[in-house]
């Protein structure tokens, strides 16, 4: 089964159901396991709701990559049945979807926190390292986001032929770069500049401008363009 009634929300103390407590004092006031025991609504027998929430949360490695994950993964959690699983799969996705919308809305340069948040959702937690592109219209706004090239933990192999390729495509008139350092560490390497000369080049033969080009980490994303790197 899905759930117990022993575990639900309505098992635990007034003072400890999520549900009370937002509508008491707001979203903010809760956790981030009580923001998704609303979601689960039950757990198990001997695990409340909002225990199996943290396990969820702690299988995951937090938030961030919880929004990275899929329904497969989440089998993982003793206790997320079918139903529990598309639940949290479809909610996972309307926060990335509510990201790209926002993005869409303005000129991404107007925007530089929306454009951090967007890439850390998208890449901030995966284990190994990817190299993505955002394609902006002559208005620098959203076009289309891509994973081009995924590698180790230590490299990716990133072909500018495609890049361009890519670009042209989408009929971009610019473009943010951006790639993941899975080791946390979020400062660009001599590799990394020496990677955004070669695209900047190879771009500019299609008359397309690199705008920026964004080292994400889990907790941080770093632009190389307020560094003076592009």
């Amino acid at each position: 089964m899905d759930g117990l009634d022993s575990g639900g929300l309505k098992a635990l103390p007034p003072d400890a159901r999520p549900r009370e407590k937002l509508l008491a004092r707001g979203p903010g006031a809760l956790s981030d396991a009580e923001l998704l025991a609303l979601l689960l609504r039950t757990g198990l027998k001997g695990k409340n709701v909002v225990q199996l929430a943290q396990e969820l949360i702690d299988t995951f490695g937090g938030l961030a990559g919880l929004l990275h994950t899929d329904a497969q993964n989440l089998r993982r959690v003793k206790g997320l049945g079918p139903a529990k699983r598309a639940e949290v799969v479809a909610v996972l996705e309307l926060a990335r979807r509510a990201l790209a919308q926002q993005l869409r809305r303005a000129a991404l340069l107007d925007n530089p926190d929306a454009v951090r948040d967007y890439l850390q959702l998208q890449l901030g937690a995966l284990p190994h390292e990817v190299f993505a592109v955002l394609y902006l219209d002559s208005a620098h706004r959203f076009v289309a986001f891509e994973e081009l090239f995924r590698g180790t933990l230590a490299q990716t192999s990133v072909y500018p032929r495609e890049v361009v390729v890519r670009a042209l495509h989408h009929g971009a008139a610019a473009v943010i770069l951006a790639h993941n350092h899975p080791s946390g560490e979020s400062r660009p390497s001599r590799a990394d500049e020496s990677l955004t000369r070669a695209l900047q080049t190879a771009l500019a033969l299609v008359d397309v401008r690199v705008l920026d080009h964004c080292i994400v980490a889990r907790d941080k994303v770093t632009s190389m363009a307020e560094l003076g790197l592009v």
